[in-house]
């Protein structure tokens, strides 16, 4: 018996889960907000107690990243995503204006296809679920062929949750064949109704020319400026816990450390005492090959590794406990490696005499990749951290804190999310942070508020009289305007 094509069967997997979901969220669209927010619950509760299991199974398979780490991560997609929607109004009437008399009533989008990343495969899993669930919406996932078996794991504990709590059946899926086919047809299948992209560039690019509505993210190339007031222990700690949060995986992670020349050496020994270890010159040379391999490009194999994995493998010893590496830079570029989005712990380091050539620093590093995603700035300057927002082309700056947990919402007040928008910077059609008020239709029904009255259309009688005299020289114009009189009065008789 002859053996079906991968990509077809692919296809036709992805086929089944669009038509089941569809029919699901029509049954589900007639659901309460009282029915909807119970399933979100049992969801939430469900993939919060699973978060470390889910953290172990994504690090075996992907070979990325610190299991508690993403363990913390899983925690931030249920619980914290679910505290910040739960009380979030998505069914029937959600707004009235009683001035204006405009009535805001929410309707689901239909199916949403969610294109999940390696680096955070079951946290962004279950991110989209609970926002698709908490709208009305179905939901078709595709995972990245790296991390199939725990993104459909992360999936599955949502369905079965949201199925016991009353969801319909066929209203969750996970494609499990991880073909790309698949996943470019799924995101022009004409029943798909929204695509929600978190991925690589390509990924993105591709969701915006499926002719779909889409909210797809940009790069990050996080720049991190201590500008000379800061406080140098505390914002060093934090910079070192972000990088090595995840081993890096997170894209609102810093990238590249900026310094005031003033205080570079307090910031140098407070790195080590974090832990970070200084490349030599020579060392350096030697990583910059393994970042990348080949101008322009970063090497895949390094995303997610430790930092001590990143020096065995190029020969250097350095300390087990050694969190981040980091690298002495001046020059920027997509040919300078330890200038672009290295998703690994490590950064690269730049000295500028003031806050006027910090702030060129961060807009070339992000003008080389990153426009539009996160800054993070450590000052004790309120202005002047005031004046970098409203300069940098970005669409959330994090003060004082770690930007790897801080621009997803963990430590800041920003909306818990794992699909960060670039704004047009980045050529993202919104700069917020992703989360289920994006899902939702608003319809609004309006009152009349205001009388018009609208004037009785005027006839212009002596421009007809000169167009028949034109075409008639001959014709007599008493006679002419007597016509026309004529022909007004029966019109005004006739209303």
């Amino acid at each position: 018996m002859a053996t079906l094509d991968k990509d077809l069967l692919a296809i036709q997997e992805m086929r089944d889960a669009v038509r089941s979901a569809n029919i699901a969220q029509a049954a589900y669209m007639q659901y309460s907000q009282q029915q909807v927010d119970n399933i979100v619950k049992a969801v939430a509760d469900a993939a919060f107690k699973e978060a470390e299991r889910l953290a172990n199974m994504a690090v075996q398979e992907t070979g990325m990243g610190i299991p508690n780490h993403k363990k913390m991560k899983n925690e931030v997609a249920s619980r914290d995503v679910y505290e910040d929607i739960k009380d979030l109004k998505t069914v029937g009437v959600v707004g009235f204006d009683r001035m204006k008399k405009v009535t805001e009533i929410a309707s689901p989008f239909g199916v949403v296809a969610g294109i999940v990343p390696t680096t955070n495969p079951t946290s962004t899993a279950i991110f989209k679920t609970l926002i698709s669930l908490k709208t009305r919406n179905g939901l078709v996932l595709s995972p990245h062929p790296y991390a199939v078996n725990c993104t459909k794991e992360a999936l599955e504990i949502c369905r079965v949750a949201a199925e016991k709590a009353g969801a319909p059946e066929g209203l969750l899926h996970c494609l499990t064949m991880s073909s790309m086919e698949a996943t470019q047809q799924l995101m022009k299948h004409p029943d798909i109704h929204l695509i929600l992209a978190t991925g690589g560039g390509a990924l993105v690019k591709a969701a915006y020319s499926s002719g779909k509505p889409a909210y797809g993210v940009g790069p990050g190339n996080v720049p991190a400026y201590i500008e000379k007031s800061a406080n140098i222990s505390k914002s060093v700690r934090q910079l070192v816990q972000s990088k090595s949060f995840d081993n890096g995986t997170i894209c609102a992670t810093e990238q590249s450390i900026i310094v005031d020349k003033v205080i570079a050496e307090q910031v140098l020994t407070e790195l080590k005492k974090n832990n970070a270890y200084i490349l030599s010159d020579e060392e350096k040379v030697k990583m910059e090959k393994l970042i990348s391999p080949v101008p322009g490009k970063v090497n895949p194999q390094i995303v997610g590794k430790s930092a001590a994995c990143l020096a065995d493998s190029i020969g250097i010893t350095v300390p087990e406990d050694t969190k981040v590496l980091v690298g002495m830079e001046t020059m920027i570029g997509k040919n300078i490696p330890f200038s672009l989005e290295k998703l690994s712990p490590i950064f690269a380091l730049y000295t500028v005499e003031d806050s006027t050539e910090a702030k060129q620093v961060m807009i070339d590093l992000l003008n080389i990749g990153g426009r539009g995603h996160s800054c993070s700035i450590h000052t004790e300057n309120t202005a002047l951290a005031e004046q970098f927002s409203v300069d940098l082309p970005v669409s959330r700056i994090v003060v004082n804190t770690l930007s790897s947990i801080g621009a997803v919402g963990g430590t800041t007040g920003l909306a818990p999310s794992f699909t960060l928008g670039c704004g047009t910077f980045g050529g993202n059609i919104t700069s917020d942070n992703i989360t289920a008020r994006h899902l939702l239709n608003i319809k609004r029904m309006a009152y009349g508020i205001k009388d018009v009255e609208v004037p009785k259309p005027e006839f212009l009688v002596q421009p007809v009289i000169e167009n028949i005299k034109a075409q008639d020289p001959s014709l007599d114009a008493s006679m002419v305007q007597q016509i026309v009189d004529q022909v007004l009065k029966q019109i005004t008789l006739n209303k």
